[in-house]
């Protein structure tokens, strides 16, 4: 009885380590072409390209692109910014990490980008990259995965690489290149909602982002933003959009087009423009 329990254990430990090897072998074969899992994604953004992500990571996203445009920064430093948290976080703001590493971009206080409350706060985490980045010569005509590593330093420094594709699909919508390019649906239940409290956050979040001025809630259902033009339009608009779910937002409208959390897609509002050019929002009044 003895002999035949070793020889079953000993036979399962073998049919464990064969999976746990072809498993390797798999992942080693395909593993740059791996992508972030299906499961709760609520966001499709769509710009010569597709990507899906869920509701924090579109948030995380949009605000990455914020700052880079609002620190005056090109179109690929962003794309940089977001293939880097991709990898380091899979664009979530996390609390823990490797070592002492934290947040989306999973940078360290031991090496002096801040303290770990700083860098949990995702506008601080941004701003620091992206002046890490505006640091290294010649990054603008690196590799995306280049240049990130000459941030970032890691231990696998092709691994940015395999985010570039999506990253620039999402720089091309966020930063206002396409129209009704970012759609999100909202759960029954925002993170947050309530007339006047809703409308005073969402613009308060929005002028951090963007560093807009003057702009104020329209009435306290939503608020109105007056942009440059239309890319700054677009940019706006998808921003809106892209925090619905945190921020409890119902209703996006930028000229013709239209996103309601109801339906969670942009359509068109025949024969209505939004006022004078203005990206105009409304909130969830109640939960």
């Amino acid at each position: 009885m003895w002999v035949r329990t070793r020889a079953t254990v000993a036979g399962g430990v073998a049919l464990i380590l064969v999976a746990v090897i072809a498993i390797w072998l798999v992942v080693r074969q395909v593993g740059d072409n791996l992508t972030l899992p299906l499961v709760a994604r609520k966001c499709t953004v769509q710009a010569d390209g597709r990507v899906a992500l869920d509701a924090d990571q579109m948030a995380n996203a949009a605000t990455i692109a914020a700052i880079g445009a609002k620190r005056g920064m090109p179109e690929r430093a962003v794309v940089v910014a977001l293939a880097t948290a991709y990898q380091e976080s899979g664009l979530r703001n996390l609390a823990d990490g490797d070592r002492d590493s934290v947040g989306l971009f999973q940078q360290r206080p031991s090496q002096g980008w801040g303290t770990p409350a700083q860098i949990r706060d995702p506008r601080y985490a941004a701003n620091r990259f992206y002046a890490a980045l505006k640091k290294v010569r010649g990054w603008e005509k690196m590799r995306v995965t280049d240049a990130a590593q000459r941030v970032q330093r890691s231990a696998f420094p092709e691994a940015y690489q395999k985010w570039a594709d999506d990253s620039e699909v999402l720089s091309r919508a966020l930063l206002g290149d396409a129209s009704g390019a970012v759609a999100c649906t909202v759960g029954r239940t925002p993170a947050m909602y309530g007339a006047a409290a809703a409308a005073a956050q969402l613009t308060r979040n929005l002028v951090l982002d963007w560093g807009l001025k003057g702009t104020d809630p329209t009435d306290p259902t939503g608020l109105a933003v007056t942009p440059g033009d239309q890319r700054d339009g677009w940019r706006y608009a998808h921003w809106l959009v892209s925090h619905a779910q945190d921020h409890g937002v119902k209703r996006v409208r930028f000229g013709d087009l239209e996103w309601t959390a109801r339906n969670g897609s942009w359509g068109r509002v025949d024969g209505q423009q939004s006022p004078a050019g203005q990206v105009v929002a409304e909130v969830f009044n109640e939960g």
